[in-house]
């Protein structure tokens, strides 16, 4: 299992909001540069970098961090907020990032993310499905698109999309525990699913049990930020 940090950007600092409420934000590091290194230099080789400002504006607003942190590690970043036109889909790429999640475009314009698919591939994009009470939120999670995450994810599924990230919005941020009865109905559904867990990590012991049930990647970030977990134990993970 892949062991993934993750950088939340506002106004280009490292930051981490609870259940996705962008009132509720934690600054951690005005460096988020530095922060990257860090994960690098224990070993980490994977980067979920999330631009908030741009899951809500609908364009990429922290492209500067964005490039600056692929130019200057060789972390492996998959990159989200803010993708919702070929033109920012192209410049995500050009500013380095290796994939790309599509989240709220993938509710509002499926046509254009299953094309997508059929240019990139599947190992350079991501489906991003996040859900609060087991339906698909949008617009940085701010929106209830009221589909059910299952009923989402088929027609993608079908189409080839593997590389899925699933974030039970009610437990972002509240260091409870990830979902692991939405995992598990994910994988039962979808077996072939390259899953990817966000959310709710606490303890090394949430990483070890959604190593058990298959997940592909796991993705930690405030329990890192609090001192839950150390950098040790998450390059433990590391092949």
């Amino acid at each position: 299992m892949q062991i993934i940090p993750a950088i939340d950007l506002i106004d280009g600092k490292c930051v981490r909001l609870s259940m996705g409420n962008y009132a509720h934000k934690t600054v951690y590091s005005e460096d988020p540069l530095a922060t990257a290194q860090q994960f690098e230099q224990a070993g980490l080789q994977r980067l979920h970098l999330v631009d908030l400002d741009g899951a809500k504006a609908g364009r990429i607003v922290n492209g500067a961090v964005l490039e600056q942190i692929c130019r200057q590690t060789s972390l492996i970043v998959d990159f989200g907020g803010g993708i919702s036109t070929d033109t920012e889909l192209e410049k995500a790429y050009a500013l380095g990032a290796t994939m790309v999640t599509a989240g709220s475009v993938a509710v509002r314009q499926p046509e254009r993310v299953l094309r997508w698919l059929e240019v990139y591939g599947p190992d350079r994009l991501i489906l991003g499905a996040d859900a609060r009470d087991g339906r698909i939120a949008v617009a940085g999670w701010q929106e209830d698109s009221g589909l059910d995450i299952i009923t989402f994810l088929r027609p993608y599924y079908t189409a080839g999309f593997r590389q899925v990230i699933s974030t039970d919005i009610a437990r972002d941020g509240m260091l409870q525990g990830p979902s692991y009865k939405l995992y598990e109905s994910l994988l039962t559904h979808y077996p072939e699913l390259r899953l990817i867990a966000s959310g709710g990590i606490a303890h090394s012991e949430d990483l070890a049990e959604l190593q058990r049930m298959g997940l592909h990647g796991a993705i930690v970030g405030k329990a890192y930020y609090e001192g839950k977990i150390s950098l040790a134990e998450l390059s433990s993970y590391v092949n």
